[in-house]
């Protein structure tokens, strides 16, 4: 398994393992156009992430498996396509840093990816000053975050411009 900063070029092969995760993992949670909506209004790529260099991939055999990374900046949650263009910094003596889009590959689910990934993330948030994280979790990922620590803050509905709505979780965590 090697742990890499994400670039610009993997953009095409992480909307893959994207559109993959979220059909392979939330099935069980989400109904097929509840799916289809959030893949459109909601989980992406977010390249301010990539830019700042706090977004990371999984390699397992030549292949990416996972991604994710932490942000110090205010989006909570989302893709290019879900936040504001001017994502504002957060001040980590008052704020948590926050965890943000992870997607693993159905194939290479419950092998640690995601662990590994958090806790690079927990270890670079601490050293940037940050003393809590927050996220906004999908329904399969809460018992992932609850495994590693996180807590359960509220219930989050979020209304897609379709007029779905997707579950999510917020959670904190201090580190």
């Amino acid at each position: 398994m090697t742990i890499r900063p994400a670039t610009f070029q993997d953009i095409p092969e992480l909307k893959k393992l994207l559109d993959n995760s979220v059909r392979g993992l939330s099935k069980d949670y989400y109904t097929t156009s509840q799916i289809d909506s959030a893949l459109k209004y909601i989980f992406g790529i977010d390249t301010q992430l990539i830019d700042d260099g706090s977004y990371y991939v999984v390699e397992l055999d030549g292949t990416i498996a996972g991604c994710g990374g932490w942000s110090r900046r205010k989006t909570l949650y989302g893709g290019d396509q879900h936040k504001e263009l001017h994502d504002t910094l957060l001040d980590p003596t008052k704020e948590p840093a926050r965890i943000r889009a992870f997607f693993v590959h159905p194939d290479y689910a419950r092998r640690g990816i995601g662990r590994k990934i958090i806790e690079l993330c927990e270890n670079e948030a601490k050293k940037h000053g940050f003393s809590s994280l927050a996220l906004g979790a999908t329904l399969p990922g809460v018992p992932l975050y609850k495994a590693m620590g996180f807590k359960e803050v509220e219930q989050i509905v979020e209304p897609l411009l379709d007029g779905e709505k997707l579950e999510l979780v917020s959670m904190i965590k201090n580190i």
